[in-house]
């Protein structure tokens, strides 16, 4: 009996460490410094923890960036501003356009996390019921990348 109770024990501990792993975006993205951009979906999961997406984004010279991201939300809150799986993957089906407020990821490249998406006429379809602001720069080569040396959280400074 004793050695059911340890194992239970040791079972609940490694529990309680795997559900407090998840990561913080403010870790993997510079949720500090938004930025907008114009994009059109490529293709949209509603998944948990967080939906994803990649979006493609013209730039100057007509060049095409691909992008991936996830949104900072997660299914159940969309669920409860509205947005259930079906209303969701429907606004946004591959093609169309929105405008996002991204924060990119802190390692650099064509990775971000979606703070908030609009439609053409201005509905906000995810994001916070608060004001977001972000820096335009739609048709920016790269959006806002990280500058110099960025020390990631986690590794040794330089």
């Amino acid at each position: 009996m004793g050695g059911k109770v340890c194992a239970l024990v040791a079972g609940l501990v490694l529990m309680a460490g795997s559900a407090s792993a998840h990561h913080g975006s403010g870790i993997s993205y510079d949720t500090a410094s938004i930025w907008t951009s114009w994009a059109t979906v490529t293709e949209f999961n509603y998944m948990n923890p967080h939906p994803t997406m990649t979006f493609d984004r013209k730039v100057a010279g007509g060049k095409i960036e691909h992008w991936t991201a996830e949104l900072i939300t997660n299914p159940s809150m969309l669920a409860r501003q509205g947005w259930t799986k079906s209303r969701t993957l429907e606004a946004l089906r591959p093609g169309t356009r929105l405008k996002l407020y991204l924060a990119t990821a802190r390692a650099g490249g064509f990775s971000a996390v979606v703070m908030k998406i609009e439609d053409e006429s201005g509905q906000t379809l995810a994001g916070p019921p608060r004001d977001l602001k972000g820096v335009d720069l739609d048709g920016k080569p790269g959006g806002l990348q990280p500058e110099g040396n960025v020390v990631l959280p986690g590794q040794p400074s330089q």
